[in-house]
């Protein structure tokens, strides 16, 4: 083939490719919408997702054992000053509080659910102080050794105090330190800077040890050089468990599927078992107001806190504030100011669900 050839080949090619893009610009463009679709209900794609019968299980049980015998040589490693990242496909959530159960119960253990919309990592800090204050003063009363009788309560401090009494150089105790379990901690509510940095100071505190999963594939670049090697230090161990997403799933919507009634009143009792029958009973007080009065923009935090407090549920304003704040992290209420300015407390749970957690969950 000539030059001439080549040249007359390379010119129809481009020809007819330009003439093709015309031609399809052209073209009329479909008017169905995502909305037009008809969507699967929520509720029933779930139930038929729970229903898919597993595979392989004498396999994954036998790779489950194999993760079960480096318990020890994880426990070392936490030991050793290093943070454990547990990373492969599959939930990791059943293993790592497997291995909290097994090998750290000589250690106090906080769990965050990264999973969830929110977390209030400022509450984590206070509960991890509060752990290891606990801590000190019955290691102390072990050595006939002495605290310091004046302690200023950990919720009034600021988040540099609180990380720097859980980086306390001066606390001659071997081995006193308080653990910390991150389920999803590239989960979508704490994917920000400021959480990730959040999280890389505590684990970077020399009484904490913090064990975590990732599941995203890009989570890594959540860090820096600095917070993967200096601060959180992490250990990576690579545990591909198979294990479906069953409660992690639960607080993510399916794509293209209708979210239900019934699939909001099944996340928020699962929320709800998970708090003590205390919350449990707060909140029912605040979601029978809801109902007795459909047309208030909620119920007044003041109101809330005289009826439990008659009701013999919460003994202070603290308290009461503790189980709202648990409430508020997993999305189950939301605060509103009236036209009265008073600030007002209301269920995201419409009239429908509120009536069927009520009677199926609570009552």
């Amino acid at each position: 083939m000539d030059l001439e050839e080549i040249e007359e080949e390379e010119f129809g090619f481009s020809r007819n490719y330009f003439l093709a893009k015309e031609l399809g610009s052209s073209k009329k463009k479909s008017a169905r919408k995502l909305s037009e679709i008809d969507l699967v209900d929520e509720e029933e794609l779930r139930e038929v997702a729970a229903n898919i019968e597993p595979k392989h299980e004498k396999e994954v049980n036998d790779l489950i054992s194999s993760y079960k015998s480096l318990y020890s040589k994880w426990l070392l490693v936490l030991r050793s000053g290093f943070a454990l990242l547990m990373y492969g496909f599959g939930s990791k959530k059943a293993l790592i509080e497997d291995f909290a159960t097994t090998s750290l119960t000589d250690y106090s253990v906080v769990v965050v659910n990264g999973y969830l919309q929110s977390v209030n990592l400022k509450q984590m800090v206070i509960t991890l102080a509060e752990l290891l204050w606990d801590q000190l003063k019955l290691r102390r009363k072990t050595t006939s050794g002495s605290l310091s009788k004046s302690q200023q309560p950990f919720n009034t401090r600021s988040m540099a105090d609180l990380l720097a009494f859980l980086d306390r150089p001066d606390l001659e105790v071997e081995e006193c330190f308080v653990c910390i379990l991150v389920h999803n901690i590239d989960g979508p509510g704490l994917r920000d800077s400021d959480s990730q940095q959040c999280l890389a100071s505590v684990a970077a505190c020399s009484h904490v040890r913090m064990v975590a999963s990732i599941d995203h594939v890009n989570a890594p670049l959540l860090w820096d050089k600095k917070m993967v090697h200096t601060l959180f230090d992490w250990y990576w161990c690579h545990v591909p468990t198979c294990a479906p997403y069953k409660v992690e799933a639960t607080f993510f919507p399916f794509i293209l599927a209708h979210g239900g009634t019934a699939q909001s009143v099944k996340t928020a009792s699962i929320v709800l078992q998970s708090l003590t029958p205390n919350a449990q009973n707060v909140f029912k007080v605040l979601a029978e107001h809801q109902l007795a009065h459909p047309d208030e923009e909620g119920m007044p935090i003041n109101n809330l806190y005289t009826t439990c407090r008659e009701r013999f549920l919460v003994s202070s304003q603290v308290t009461l504030n503790s189980h709202l704040t648990e409430f508020k992290d997993h999305e189950l209420i939301k605060t509103k100011r009236n036209s009265d300015g008073q600030d007002c407390l209301c269920i995201s749970l419409t009239n429908e669900a509120l009536q069927k957690l009520i009677a199926e969950i609570i009552s």
